[in-house]
C-alpha cells in the first residue's frame, strides 16, 4: 500500500500534517525523527515537521534521511533542517513571525500550484533562513521573510517555513494535495473500502487458525474492531464485555442489548468488585490508568484460559491513542499513557492486534458505516478506556460513582433531547450533515466531579457539596478540540436539573478550555 512518511521532529501539529493527507484518501505514518522506517517501494515521500527546538542548537534533533530521488517537504523547523544540512544558513529573526502572514508567489513550482497570488499562511518561528543552499531557489515570500517558501531545481524536494497543515492557512490542504498527488504520485485511493478490505485480508493472514478475545466496550471503536474481526474470523471471535464498576448509569445492561442481531458472540463479565479494590486509595492519574489497565488484562487472561485455542487479545486501539503514548524523549511531552497502548503487565498470555491503530476517530466511523453498523453505534461519543475513574478527581469511591452518574445522566439525556435543528451545528460524526440534536453535533461530552466542596442554599438550609464540571468538545480528531457553545438556556436547565436532583452537588460550571493547552479529559 503506497503512502507517505511524517518524520515528527516534536511539534504539537504534526499529527495534522496526517489529518490532512488521509483527507485527501493518502494514506500516511508517522514516525519520531530518530526512527526512519525502511524505504522501500511503497513509500512514495517524506514530510519533516515542525519543532520547538532551533536547528542551530547544538543538540537538534537529526534525521538520517537522503534526500535527491524521492520527493520530500519540508515544513517549518523541517525547511530550517534541509536548509542548514545542505549550507544554507539559518540564523536567529530579528522579526520573528508568530500567526498569519500572506504569502506571495514569486515562482511557478508544482508546490504552489494553483494557489492564489496572496493566500493567507500560518507561521510559528522565531528562526528564519537568510541563505538559500546552492541548487535552491524561492519560490515564496511574505512582507517579512524572503525565503518562505523554496525548492531545489534537480531534485523534487520542497520546504516551506509555515504551517500548511493547520486552518489557517487557507491554502494548506491544496499545498499538501499538490506534494502528495502531484509530486508524489499518490493515487489518492485510501478509503474505507479499501481499508476493510485490506485489513480483514491482513487479519486472516496474521490469525489463522486461532481463537481471538476482544474487549467490547460499545463504543465505536470496539465496535468497528469487533466487526472487522468478525469479518475476517468469524466464529473464532469472542468478545467479552467487562463490568468494571466505573460505567455509566445502566451502561452494563444497554451495551449487551445493543449487541443483538449483529452476529457477534459476546459475553458479559461482572468485575466491578475487583476494579472498584484495586482503585481503593489511588488518587493519582497515571497510577488509577495504570490499576485499571492491569486488572482489565489480567481478567481477560483469565477468561481466555477458559476459552480453548485463544491466542489473541483485540483491542480498539486508534491513532490518537499510539501518538500520545509515544512522545519524542526530552522534545515532545507524553500527554498520557492510554490503557491500550502503555500500563499493560510486562507477562502477558495473550498477542494483542489491533485492527485499528491506524486510524483517526473520524476514519473509525467512515469504516464503522462502510461495514454497516447502526448509526447509534457509529455516532456515538468516545468514551475514556479508565471510565468514570478518570472524571473523578482523586480516590474513586462507590459513593461519588452513585453521584458522577446521575448527573453525567442528566447532561447526556439532555444533549439527546435539545432539539437543534436550523441553528447550524454540524454533525459531530459526519460534517457534511447538519444535527438535529446537541448530542449529534459534540464530539465528545461528560461530567466531573471535583475534589472541593462549596457553600450553598437550598431552601433555608446552608449547604456544603460538590461542585461538578460539564466538558463538551467539538473535534475532528481527538488530536485538537474546542469547547462547544451551548444556548444559554440549555446551561440553565442543566445545571438547574443536576442540583435539584442529584444529592450531593450544590454548583455547576462549563469548562471553556481548548485542546491544546487543555486535554478533553481532566485526568
Amino acid at each position: 500500500m503506497e503512502k507517505i512518511i511524517i518524520l515528527d521532529f516534536g511539534s504539537q501539529v504534526t499529527q495534522l500534517i496526517g489529518r490532512r493527507l488521509r483527507e485527501i484518501n493518502v494514506f500516511c505514518e508517522i514516525y519520531p525523527y530518530n526512527k526512519v522506517p525502511a524505504l522501500d517501494d511503497s513509500v512514495k515521500g517524506i514530510i519533516l515537521s515542525g519543532s520547538p527546538c532551533s536547528v542551530r542548537d547544538a543538540n537538534a534533533p537529526k534525521a538520517e534521511i537522503t534526500t535527491g530521488k524521492i520527493p520530500v517537504l519540508g515544513i517549518c523547523y523541517g525547511a530550517q533542517y534541509l536548509a542548514h544540512t545542505r549550507g544554507g544558513k539559518v540564523e536567529a529573526s530579528n522579526t520573528r513571525e508568530y500567526g498569519r502572514a500572506i504569502l506571495r508567489k514569486v515562482a511557478d513550482s508544482p508546490l504552489l500550484k494553483d494557489i492564489s497570488p496572496k493566500t493567507q499562511v500560518w507561521m510559528s518561528h522565531g528562526d528564519t533562513i537568510s541563505k538559500l543552499p546552492e541548487g535552491a531557489e524561492v519560490i515564496a515570500s511574505t512582507a517579512d521573510v524572503e525565503n518562505a517558501a523554496y525548492q531545489f531545481k534537480d531534485e523534487p524536494t520542497y520546504a516551506v517555513q509555515f504551517h500548511p497543515e493547520v486552518y489557517h492557512t487557507t491554502e494548506g490542504a491544496k499545498i499538501l494535495a499538490n506534494f502528495a498527488l502531484n509530486i508524489c504520485g499518490c493515487k489518492g485511493d485510501w478509503t474505507p473500502d479499501s481499508f476493510i478490505e485490506t485489513t480483514v485480508a491482513e487479519l486472516k493472514a496474521i490469525i489463522g487458525q486461532d481463537k481471538v478475545i476482544l474487549g467490547l466496550s460499545g463504543g465505536v471503536d470496539s465496535t468497528v474492531a469487533a466487526m472487522l474481526l468478525n469479518k475476517a474470523i468469524g466464529s473464532q471471535l469472542t468478545c467479552i464485555f467487562v463490568n468494571n464498576g466505573l460505567l455509566r448509569k445502566n451502561e452494563f445492561k444497554d451495551v449487551l442489548a445493543s449487541y443483538k442481531d449483529m452476529g457477534l458472540n459476546v459475553i458479559g463479565a461482572d468485575a466491578a468488585a475487583d476494579f472498584l479494590a484495586a482503585l481503593k486509595g489511588v488518587t493519582e492519574p497515571e497510577a488509577k490508568r495504570k490499576a485499571i489497565g492491569r486488572l482489565f488484562v489480567e481478567t481477560f487472561d483469565k477468561y481466555a484460559r477458559q476459552i480453548d485455542g485463544a491466542r489473541w487479545l483485540a483491542q480498539g486501539t486508534i491513532y490518537p491513542d499510539v501518538i500520545e503514548s509515544a512522545g519524542i524523549p526530552g522534545i515532545a511531552s507524553k500527554i498520557k499513557s492510554h490503557h491500550n497502548v502503555g500500563g499493560l503487565p510486562e507477562h502477558m498470555n495473550l498477542k494483542v492486534v489491533e485492527p485499528l491503530r491506524m486510524l483517526f476517530k473520524d476514519e473509525v466511523r467512515r469504516v464503522g458505516r462502510a461495514l454497516g453498523i447502526k448509526e447509534e453505534l457509529v455516532s456515538r461519543h468516545p468514551f475514556p478506556g479508565p471510565s468514570l475513574a478518570i472524571r473523578i478527581i482523586g480516590e474513586v469511591t462507590e459513593e461519588k460513582l452513585a453521584v458522577l452518574r446521575e448527573a453525567d445522566d442528566i447532561f447526556i439525556r439532555g444533549l439527546r433531547g435539545y432539539d437543534c435543528a436550523g441553528m447550524g451545528f454540524p454533525s459531530a460524526s459526519d460534517p457534511r450533515e447538519m444535527a438535529t440534536n446537541l448530542y449529534d453535533a459534540i464530539w465528545q461530552a461528560g461530567v466531573i466531579l471535583l475534589p472541593v466542596k462549596s457553600v450553598g442554599v437550598m431552601g433555608d438550609e446552608r449547604t456544603y457539596e460538590n461542585p461538578v464540571a460539564l466538558r463538551a468538545v467539538v473535534s475532528t480528531d481527538a488530536m485538537t478540540a474546542d469547547w462547544f457553545p451551548f444556548p444559554y438556556d440549555f446551561l440553565r436547565d442543566v445545571s438547574n436539573e443536576i442540583i435539584r436532583k442529584v444529592r450531593g452537588v450544590n454548583r455547576v460550571v462549563y469548562d471553556i478550555s481548548s485542546k491544546p493547552p487543555s486535554t478533553i479529559e481532566w485526568e
